[in-house]
């Protein structure tokens, strides 16, 4: 049970630098990651909070996903809903500001990513399973047979532009996101010596089913 405590707060951490991560790079203002050029064009034209059109979006990517054969844990769940709710009270405290320098935004956005690199290591790490957009990639690449790299790339293409037909913004930093994101993962792995093939990922019925069995053995007094 500790150590399932352990997992769970370090999925929890993940999410909450994952939303901050987030706000951070578009406060940058200098353009937005692909899935947050969709997420906030979408959120201009419906009207709804940005964190809310989060939940939607993650919901039904996660309710094809499950159609098309994945799986799907908790921390799939987690993630959908808590990065969500977290990018709304973020910005409902208004606590980061927003760039108005070239200068200013590179930073902010570098800093946004690096942070989006320690909630991925954290994330992770807790082997809750993985967030639904990561699925979908999954899915494409099977369904496809498509090489996994030119399926993320015509994925986050295909939201990008969708985004930015809705108004969602791209400038520099969607080019520095296509480049820095992979790189602060691969360093932070690095810094953490942490090697992501090595975890098993659970799904949702096998946390359930362990949890039960954790109970079932524990010593009654």
């Amino acid at each position: 049970m500790k150590l399932f405590m352990l997992r769970l707060a370090n999925m929890l951490f993940g999410i909450i630098l994952y939303a901050l991560g987030i706000i951070i790079a578009i406060k940058a203002n200098i353009g937005y990651a692909p899935w947050e050029i969709f997420h906030v064009g979408l959120a201009i034209t419906t009207g709804l909070s940005l964190g809310i059109v989060t939940i939607i979006v993650g919901i039904l990517i996660m309710v094809f996903v499950t159609v098309a054969g994945e799986k799907f844990g908790l921390g799939t769940v987690a993630s959908i809903v808590l990065v969500g709710i977290f990018i709304d009270i973020i910005l409902m405290i208004d606590i980061i500001p927003t760039a108005h320098t070239i200068i200013t935004g590179i930073v902010m956005i570098i800093t946004g990513f690096f942070i989006i690199a320690l909630a991925t290591y954290f994330y992770i790490k807790s082997a809750f399973g993985v967030g639904p957009r990561d699925n979908l990639m999954v899915v494409f690449t099977r369904k496809t047979k498509i090489p996994v790299g030119v399926c993320r790339c015509i994925i986050e293409f295909a939201v990008a532009f969708s985004g930015w037909l809705l108004g969602g913004m791209i400038g520099i930093g969607t080019a520095i996101s296509v480049i820095a994101i992979g790189f602060f993962i691969q360093l932070v792995f690095r810094i953490f010596k942490f090697d992501v093939t090595s975890v098993k990922h659970e799904s949702i019925k096998d946390t359930f089913n362990a949890l039960t069995v954790s109970r079932a053995v524990q010593p009654k007094g």
